[in-house]
């Protein structure tokens, strides 16, 4: 199922290389004891110029272990699980200097580094070729953004930051379980329907952005409706993990090379980051009277 999200869908992505479409002449093998049938045919021969194979090394290669993934170069559940907590890292790292480093109040650093994540965030949607350097400097500058909003409304509502990680991490874990179970399938209709809500949900917030921009307020971050945005908020992000863990398992099994996991990493920590922030939002919202 080929994924909704611009980070999955780039052209080449997720896809297996030439080279792993095949290994080249297939030597059959046949025992030590000098019955190979195929012992002097062409499947016996090394390319030309090379000295053939005898029945003892064609034995080995035949009775030997078949490669792996990790030997192949090919992408690994490890891999990915390992991209993931690099990335998750640098994150918190970054996040936590801007925790420390910052006053509460400030909010222009945050702002500013939020803005430059997301220039960073469309060149990796958007290029070919996986950056690792990019995939981390994105991860550092969202991280130090979500430090500093962190901070600020820890120092208002003390204990949600450790609320809103454990919520995110309640909502990565249900949604892993139901997707490995089947209980959520992954099909063009359920990725039509959840990008069309995404699409709406998106424009709503940024109608909202305006609207606050010139002194409005329309109740979305607020009271009852602010309450239905951030779950369905929630619920988007979840979303967007279904997608995360179905083009993973698909370019796990189509053999795509070892250098995707980054760009696997990279959705995961985008939905993540999501959760986390409508989280932060919405334990606001119902502490709005502590």
């Amino acid at each position: 199922m080929r994924s909704s999200n611009p980070v999955f869908s780039r052209e080449g992505s997720f896809t297996r290389d030439a080279g792993y479409a095949g290994f080249g002449t297939t030597a059959q093998a046949g025992s030590p004891n000098g019955n190979n049938p195929y012992a002097g045919t062409p499947y016996a021969q090394q390319p030309q110029g090379q000295p053939p194979l005898t029945d003892e090394q064609l034995y080995e290669l035949y009775n030997g272990p078949s490669a792996g993934p990790a030997a192949t170069g090919r992408m690994t559940l490890d891999d990915v699980v390992a991209r993931t907590a690099m990335t998750l890292l640098t994150l918190v790292a970054a996040g936590a200097v801007a925790w420390f480093a910052l006053p509460f109040e400030n909010y222009g650093y945050a702002a500013g580094a939020s803005i430059v994540a997301f220039v960073v965030y469309l060149v990796i949607a958007f290029k070919r070729s996986v950056s690792p350097p990019l995939i981390l400097t994105y991860a550092a500058l969202q991280g130090f953004a979500m430090g500093a909003i962190s901070h600020a409304f820890n120092t208002v509502l003390n204990g949600i930051v450790i609320q809103a990680v454990l919520g995110t991490a309640a909502v990565f874990a249900a949604m892993l379980f139901a997707y490995k179970s089947g209980r959520i399938r992954v099909t063009a209709r359920y990725q039509r329907i959840g990008i069309a809500i995404a699409m709406g949900f998106v424009l709503l917030m940024l109608v909202n952005m305006v609207a606050m921009a010139f002194g409005a307020d329309m109740g979305l971050r607020s009271g009852p409706l602010g309450i239905v945005v951030g779950l369905v908020g929630i619920g988007l992000g979840a979303f967007f993990l279904s997608l995360d863990f179905a083009a993973i398992e698909e370019a796990i099994a189509q053999g795509a090379p070892q250098r995707e996991s980054w760009r696997a990493a990279f959705g995961l920590t985008l939905s993540l980051v999501w959760i986390y922030m409508e989280m932060l939002r919405l334990i606001a919202i119902l502490r709005g009277d502590d």
